[in-house]
């Protein structure tokens, strides 16, 4: 075997094989996918290898997975837990930041004052 055909095994062939596979084990793993959908996607995959496989991975959604699913929804609690304001101060701060910018209305921002004061609101 020389250089090139090592090279060319290794560096081109080997993650285009990867790529595939990795796609078909992702169809068989979607729960949002059902029957006749999925069976297409695997046709598709399998008689069109690289060009199937490069729409599959451009066309999935994110999240199509339970476990996907789970990771972005901590990852937006996470989000949220560390950028959101604690304290009524900073709230009714980022709230008149917001006022200003003309980003909300002037009922707008009274609702949300109301709220976040923990008075009952009018609406």
């Amino acid at each position: 075997m020389s250089f090139w055909d090592f090279f060319w095994l290794l560096l081109i062939w080997l993650p285009l094989v990867m790529m595939w596979a990795f796609a078909l084990l992702d169809i068989f793993r979607r729960d949002d996918l059902k029957g006749w959908l999925k069976a297409l996607w695997i046709v598709v995959v399998i008689l069109l290898p690289f060009l199937g496989t490069l729409v599959y991975l451009i066309a999935r959604p994110a999240g199509a997975t339970a476990a996907e699913r789970a990771a972005i929804d901590a990852g937006s609690r996470e989000f949220v837990a560390r950028y959101a304001p604690d304290n009524t101060a900073e709230q009714l701060r980022v709230l008149a930041d917001l006022h200003d910018r003309g980003k909300l209305t002037d009922e707008e921002f009274q609702a949300e004052k109301t709220r976040v004061l923990g008075a009952p609101s009018a609406a």
